[in-house]
């Protein structure tokens, strides 16, 4: 499985109504788990900043990941970014098979 980092940025209308926030994040986890069965979410952050929220988790494939982030668009994200994460110690490695 590959490591996956999604970065979520919901749309005006949405961050204005924090008290459907808690709602809207269980309705879009469980529409992840119901299409992508197969992913395992890690970790889950609030962030103060450019993007609303950050996941990790991990996705069999590319297209997997993909779906994840269409799922958050299609549920008010005005902006959403996967990203694959590659531990640190297989880029050390990665680094040493190049030099």
């Amino acid at each position: 499985m590959q490591t996956y980092i999604l970065l979520t940025k919901f749309s005006p209308e949405l961050s204005i109504n924090m008290e459907n926030r808690k709602k809207q994040g269980r309705a879009w986890l469980d529409q992840v788990k119901k299409k992508c069965p197969e992913v395992k979410f890690l970790s889950h952050y609030a962030l103060l900043g450019k993007y609303d929220f950050m996941d990790i988790y991990e996705a069999p494939d590319e297209e997997t990941a993909a779906k994840v982030s269409m799922i958050s668009l299609s549920n008010g994200a005005f902006q959403s970014e996967s990203l694959m994460a590659i531990p640190y110690k297989r880029f050390l490695e990665l680094a040493e098979e190049i030099s």
